[in-house]
């Protein structure tokens, strides 16, 4: 495509549109051409903000233009697979928001489909462009952090009950692909409880816990229900743990230089014999580590642009969407049989 402007259309102008319309259209070489949605009074609102850009309800309009080159997809979470196949089929390249699909079935549907009209598929897990979490990578694999033992991770909030996803498909996947992120390990069960407080059938909170083959594990809590917005993420290791708080700008990261260290009572460690040696408590520093600030959205529309522009897999691409769309199917599934642990098959990529 040269050096020449991507044009894309963005569709859905609701809670999370307008976010990727401003994103988009301050992205270096590429053109927001449409918005589309069925509301108009939000197209009205797009309109004035956005006056270069074309608003309409009608979806045809951006598959029918052949020179928009790529769709991105902000639409309800049930609508997501079906709208992807469309514009997928029309030849266009595809950013879908998480999830993937609500289905693992139709999830492997869309990176087939993707594979075969030789389009880009990815899927909009923002926080692996997240500085802060990129960061907090680059710590957990120094050989200083230790082994990573466990995970846990808290994403509530007194928030806006859903009616087409649970709390489950609505927060988590943040937290699984930034686990997926993280250890660069597949789980190989998942156990999760939930409960439907508000709306029947919809689960307002929910827990998961994820073993993994390394002996790793990790537990999400999300919910629609607490008193106060947590984006919160812990990583135990062996000899340091690290704190990561999305709602804090000033430390995003904290790293506690703490653990257990193991001293000899005798002349050297038997460990068959407890008496050989003791445990004692060591309490580092705490360190707040700096952070080159960029907004993770723009990084990610931007990867888009250039994917779509130069070719080459996206970092968060449909293989990537599938991955987490799995953990949760297999999730959805314990939570609907009383906490009954469930294999997660591995992923095969082509």
């Amino acid at each position: 495509m040269g050096t020449r402007s991507i044009t894309i259309g963005i569709l859905g102008a609701g809670y999370w549109g307008p976010n990727l319309i401003r994103s988009f259209a301050e992205t270096p070489g590429c053109e927001v051409r449409y918005v589309c949605d069925l509301r108009q009074d939000l197209l009205a609102k797009i309109a004035k903000r956005f006056q270069q850009v074309n608003v309409t309800t009608r979806f045809d309009d951006l598959l029918n233009d052949p020179e928009v080159d790529g769709i991105v997809i902000a639409t309800p979470a049930a609508t997501h697979a079906d709208l992807a196949a469309r514009a997928l089929n029309a030849g266009k390249h595809v950013l879908v928001e998480k999830p993937l699909a609500h289905e693992v079935e139709a999830g492997e549907k869309l990176v087939r489909l993707a594979e075969a009209q030789k389009r880009i598929l990815m899927v909009g897990h923002t926080f692996e462009f997240n500085p802060a979490v990129r960061k907090l990578k680059d710590i957990i694999r120094d050989p200083a952090f230790g082994d990573v033992v466990y995970l846990y991770s808290r994403r509530v909030n007194l928030g806006v009950l859903r009616q087409d996803v649970n709390s489950l498909w609505n927060l988590a996947p943040h937290d699984v692909s930034i686990i997926l992120f993280l250890f660069e390990e597949y789980p190989r069960s998942v156990i999760a409880h939930g409960l439907a407080h508000i709306r029947k059938g919809v689960e307002d909170v929910a827990f998961m816990y994820l073993e993994f083959p390394s002996g790793k594990i990790a537990h999400v809590h999300v919910s629609w229900l607490d008193p106060s917005k947590v984006r919160t993420m812990t990583v135990i290791g062996s000899r340091r743990m690290v704190v990561y708080d999305d709602v804090d700008p000033e430390t995003r990261l904290k790293i506690y230089d703490r653990g257990f260290e193991i001293e000899s009572t005798m002349s050297g460690i038997d460990h068959s014999d407890p008496s050989s040696y003791t445990y004692r408590v060591r309490s580092g520093d705490i360190i707040a580590p700096h952070i080159e600030w960029k907004e993770p959205l723009a990084l990610e529309c931007r990867h888009f642009v250039e994917t779509v522009r130069e070719g080459g897999v996206p970092l968060t691409d449909g293989h990537n969407g599938l991955r987490v769309v799995r953990v949760l199917a297999a999730a959805t599934a314990s939570m609907h049989q009383n906490g009954r642990r469930i294999e997660v098959p591995a992923p095969v990529k082509s």
